[in-house]
């Protein structure tokens, strides 16, 4: 498949997948631009049509993560989505001095995957080769590390959330935050 044939077939769906994870239209042009340049540079690297779409929606997926982690927006974990809250409010900070307690309340081998790949920004690709691991078995143990560290969050406190699920506002729970 040519580039032409891709673009013109996907460029919708990558605009609207890129909407459904960044909000700001400005930052989602950019981004279908970054996408573009990229299916243009490697699209003959292609080897089978049936893997185009697999292979476009990747591409897109990771030019948004690449996107975060540049502007330095996604600090937490992926699972629970960038922050609506002022990043100078007293809330936001009240927030970001209880990740590293409610990391360490995690299991150790749990604790020690957030504090390397979402703290300190390791590349799971490498974290995983490290070990002697698949990156899919450590991409697995990273899920359920952020899943486990959500739930410590949502036993000390209610959070108000968006459509999308980003934390609007929060209300700890009486007696129940031990770990900050």
């Amino acid at each position: 498949m040519s580039f032409e044939e891709i673009w013109l077939a996907y460029r919708a769906n990558v605009k609207a997948f890129l909407h459904s994870r960044v909000s700001d239209a400005d930052e989602v042009d950019d981004l279908l631009q970054a996408v573009m340049i990229k299916i243009y540079e490697k699209h003959h690297t292609l080897r089978s049509k049936s893997s185009v779409k697999a292979w476009l929606f990747q591409t897109a997926n990771n030019t948004i993560i690449d996107h975060y982690r540049k502007s330095n927006k996604a600090r937490l974990a992926e699972a629970s989505g960038p922050f609506f809250l002022d990043s100078n409010s007293e809330e936001m900070l009240d927030l970001e001095n209880c990740v590293a307690p409610f990391i360490q309340a995690l299991p150790a081998e749990s604790a020690m995957l957030l504090t390397d790949i979402d703290i300190n920004g390791r590349s799971q690709k490498e974290y995983a080769a490290e070990l002697g691991i698949s990156y899919s078995t450590l991409k697995s143990r990273v899920q359920k590390a952020r899943s486990d560290l959500r739930k410590l969050f949502e036993e000390c406190c209610h959070f108000s959330l968006d459509a999308r699920g980003n934390i609007l506002s929060y209300e700890k729970k009486k007696g129940k935050c031990s770990n900050c």
